[in-house]
């Protein structure tokens, strides 16, 4: 995390996405920089036992409760992973596979990393890829700077597009690729090297061969060798394993459903046992990968539930004292959702504007057709299910769905929608589904 990224800041970042919740917003931004200050410690023992102030976010369905946990992790561009835990209230699930959440978290860095590293390495060998082709476009004299900068640039600026150039292809990158499910009773590493060891001794495996392929494609096949044979995967996982210790981020959704509520029956049983299964993941504890041991003490866990049938306090109190910071978060408003689709980085709105423009269409929304979406939204949450402010997108969806269909135009066709649009066709959907009452 760096340095310049004080919980202003945070906040800052996380305004770009989500409206309002201020309050949650500050907790989780102050939580993130604590990271940082902790890292900054000098006294080893001292930053040891310094762990994080994990958070219950409470509040309905489409208030924000996960994109801030999503946004968060991508202003801190930290390892993310989203759990529900009613997943572990399964048969086969409680117990040991509550660790599978920490395991799936360590493949996320793994794989954010290796790409990291891939990025970085066809950086470092682009330039040297282009003088390969470009010697195989036009054979030049080592000597011959000019020649070979001429064409380096042709390619660069396309001119090539079309030109094949023939390469030699490496036969170990010619395998297919074959996805191995484990059954339990041999290790997937095991059961991969008999597969390859397979497909190595078909005929003509093993040597290579000279193909044609466009300038385009060989530049990319050529750097993704190169890169495949430079990247040092033995250093990764070590770096992976102290990036998940450190800086990785749970969020366990509904939570609020494996708390215990009056009235306990046999199922309150398996909720119990998925807080017992839960608590040593979150106290700090030892998880073994097949990548290695992984302690969960200072990965931050963001809890979320509703806590409509149940509360905090329904949560063991083993629990409840491992998640110390509580946020509640307010319901959403008619002005709440104006501000979404208008003031949001690339809100809703301007989404499907950019979608309907591939097709000439340039579509455009007044303030009262603003308003008026906005409204709808509210009166189906409060008329239907409230699903807070993923109703948005529906409701866009409908008021733009003869327009999509219609598309795409030879022409740039411009529509401007009104408040009336937006009644006439929410007066049609009423009428529709008051008919269906009628109809057996």
């Amino acid at each position: 995390m760096e340095k310049g990224l004080t919980p202003k800041k945070i906040v800052e970042e996380l305004d770009k996405y989500i409206i309002s919740q201020d309050d949650a917003k500050k907790n989780v931004a102050i939580s993130l920089r604590n990271r940082y200050r902790r890292k900054a410690i000098d006294n080893p023992d001292m930053r040891r036992e310094i762990t994080p102030k994990n958070i219950i976010l409470i509040g309905s369905t489409g208030v924000g409760k996960t994109e801030i946990a999503r946004r968060l992790a991508g202003v801190a561009d930290a390892p993310f992973i989203k759990v529900e835990a009613t997943k572990y209230t399964e048969i086969g699930y409680v117990g040991k596979d509550v660790e599978s959440m920490i395991k799936d978290l360590l493949g996320i860095t793994i794989r954010k990393l290796k790409n990291d590293r891939i990025e970085e390495l066809k950086e470092k060998y682009y330039e040297g890829i282009l003088e390969t082709v470009a010697r195989l476009i036009k054979p030049y004299d080592t000597v011959n700077t000019d020649i070979k900068n001429e064409v380096i640039k042709d390619i660069r600026d396309g001119k090539y597009t079309d030109h094949e150039v023939e390469i030699e292809k490496n036969p170990k990158t010619d395998v297919p690729f074959v996805e191995v499910v484990s059954t339990g009773n041999a290790p997937e590493e095991n059961v991969q090297g008999i597969i390859e060891n397979i497909v190595s001794s078909f005929p003509g495996r093993g040597k290579s061969k000279n193909i044609k392929m466009s300038v385009q494609d060989a530049v990319e096949y050529l750097l993704n060798e190169e890169v495949e044979k430079n990247i040092d995967m033995e250093s990764l996982i070590p770096e992976a394993i102290r990036t998940t210790e450190q800086d990785g981020i749970v969020f366990i959704d509904e939570i609020d459903k494996i708390a215990e509520r009056e009235g306990a029956g046999r199922s309150e049983v398996s909720r119990q046992g998925v807080q017992r299964d839960i608590l040593p993941i979150v106290e700090g504890t030892t998880v073994m990968t097949k990548y290695g041991a992984v302690k969960t003490d200072h990965i931050l866990f963001i809890a979320a539930g509703a806590f409509t049938l149940a509360s905090p306090s329904d949560l063991m109190p083993e629990l409840q004292g491992r998640f110390p910071v509580k946020v509640k978060l307010r319901n959403l408003e008619v002005e709440d959702f104006i501000k979404i689709l208008t003031q949001v980085e690339y809100n809703l709105l301007n989404q499907y504007k950019a979608l309907l423009k591939i097709d000439n269409v340039d579509v455009s929304f007044t303030k009262g057709a603003i308003e008026r979406i906005a409204e709808v939204s509210m009166e189906l949450n409060e008329n239907v299910e409230n699903i807070g402010a993923r109703r948005l997108a529906t409701v866009v969806e409908t008021v733009l769905k003869e327009i999509m269909y219609e598309a795409p135009y030879e022409k740039m066709e411009k529509i401007k929608i009104g408040k009336r649009e937006i009644d006439n066709i929410y007066k049609e959907e009423a009428e529709e589904e008051n008919l269906d009452n009628y109809i057996l």
